[in-house]
């Protein structure tokens, strides 16, 4: 059957037309339902249009089962009487109880959380206030789900009963399939939405990352998140404390280096990491010592972490390249690791401090160390020792440490490092497999 066929055969107007005509013989009436169920099967295939749909399902009701007056209360996709939609259809001598019925549904006030016992005193209502008909219920069923209600009026009170007819099952099945395609259509699009935000959202945050590492006198960098999702909580940085000076003299100035991990993954993770990375790059600006810049974020963030009951974890340092000084806080984060080339040992960088957002008076401490030639850094985010294999086993930081090490003892520059720890990582977790957190490092390399 052509497009075309089954367009025309789809229009109410020659529904009407050809199902009007009472002498079909039977044979006739055979094709002519095969020839409606292939027409609504393509609607099916191709429709968007749900009302339509149901003023021609109400259509075929009526008059391939001969029916006096059909009656469709579809729910929506919330399970609520979808009462937009309810659909009455009658023959002309029925027109104003047509009319009737729709007061009487109007009067009949459905509460916004639909229950189903709601619709039996709905029935019971109906059939008390039409005694002259015989009143047919039955519900509309997809996988397993009530998609909505259909009631049938007939003058025979003593004929056989619509419902157990193959023919009518048939429409009924698809009208319940319509509805359910229609409600997926819905969502569908409604995921299509939130994905190109969050795509947009993501992107936008990819871009509050630095997109390369600064250049510091006598220092190599390097660095690399990997969120979970397309939205992650992590967050590293790196801000010159002075603002404004060349490109040049910038490369011997103090240089802020922090790493931090908000509580969760996703877009509300996503969001707060945003928010504390603006107030963090204000409070650097000041120029005060990493202890007193954790405590006054604290002071900032509190009310907003709190209200989220989300708290932050973050490693705030400083580095002065002609000094080879590092001063350093922690806010609770993963302490970085020191790997002293003089002595060929791991030592970790830790001072004492509360999580961000947890406690409003938090105290912080700063320490201090000097820096020498090949030393190296690792800063990491608590997703890359959580993350687990197919067995269940943690990556841990036992296993970085050793990886780390023999990194160090070798002659890698500080991306070389970075991308053999993440090379280290997908083959621990396994092929298929993603990170179950987001996942952030930064090499600091004294050359």
């Amino acid at each position: 059957m052509t497009n075309n066929r089954k367009e025309i055969l789809f229009s109410n107007k020659f529904i009407q037309k050809y199902l009007d005509d009472e002498s079909t013989v039977l044979s006739k009436k055979e094709y002519k339902f095969a020839e409606i169920a292939s027409s609504l099967a393509y609607c099916l295939k191709s429709f968007s249009n749900i009302d339509k749909l149901l003023d021609y399902i109400c259509l075929i009701c009526k008059h391939i089962f001969n029916q006096k007056i059909i009656i469709i209360i579809p729910l929506n996709y919330k399970g609520e009487i979808w009462i937009e939609n309810v659909k009455i259809s009658a023959s002309d001598e029925c027109f104003k109880i047509q009319e009737g019925i729709h007061s009487f549904l109007n009067k009949f006030n459905f509460s916004k959380n639909f229950k189903i016992k709601e619709i039996h005193t709905f029935e019971n209502a109906l059939k008390n206030n039409y005694k002259e008909y015989k009143i047919e219920t039955d519900k509309i069923l997809s996988r397993g789900k009530c998609r909505g209600f259909i009631y049938i009026f007939s003058k025979e009170l003593d004929g056989d009963c619509i419902t157990d007819e193959s023919n009518f099952n048939f429409i009924k099945n698809c009208l319940a399939v319509g509805l359910e395609n229609y409600f997926l259509i819905k969502i569908n699009k409604k995921h299509e939405n939130v994905d190109r935000e969050i795509s947009t959202g993501a992107e936008i945050q990819s871009k509050l990352l630095p997109e390369h590492c600064p250049i510091i006198y006598g220092v190599d960098l390097a660095a690399h998140c990997r969120p979970a999702l397309q939205l992650g909580g992590d967050y590293y940085d790196f801000m010159c404390l002075k603002t404004n000076i060349s490109e040049k003299r910038k490369e011997k100035a103090r240089w802020a280096l922090v790493i931090g991990d908000v509580m969760g993954k996703g877009i509300p993770a996503g969001l707060l990491m945003t928010m504390l990375r603006g107030m963090l790059r204000a409070e650097v600006l000041t120029g005060l010592p990493p202890d007193r810049i954790l405590h006054d974020l604290n002071q900032l963030a509190i009310n907003d972490l709190d209200q989220s009951h989300r708290f932050v974890t973050l490693f705030y340092s400083d580095y002065d390249p002609r000094t080879r000084k590092l001063r350093f806080a922690n806010a609770a984060h993963n302490p970085p690791l020191l790997w002293k080339s003089s002595d060929q040992k791991i030592i970790k960088l830790d001072a004492e401090g509360l999580v961000l957002g947890l406690q409003k008076d938090a105290e912080y401490r700063c320490g201090e160390i000097k820096l020498n030639e090949k030393d190296l850094i690792l800063y990491y985010t608590d997703g890359v020792i959580d993350t687990s294999n197919s067995l269940g086993e943690r990556f841990d930081e036992e296993r970085l440490i050793k990886i780390f090490t023999k990194l160090c003892k070798q002659s890698n520059t500080s991306q070389e490092i970075l991308n053999k720890i993440f090379k280290k990582l997908d083959d621990f977790t396994g092929q298929n497999r993603h990170l179950e957190d987001d996942a952030s490092m930064v090499i600091f390399q004294l050359q």
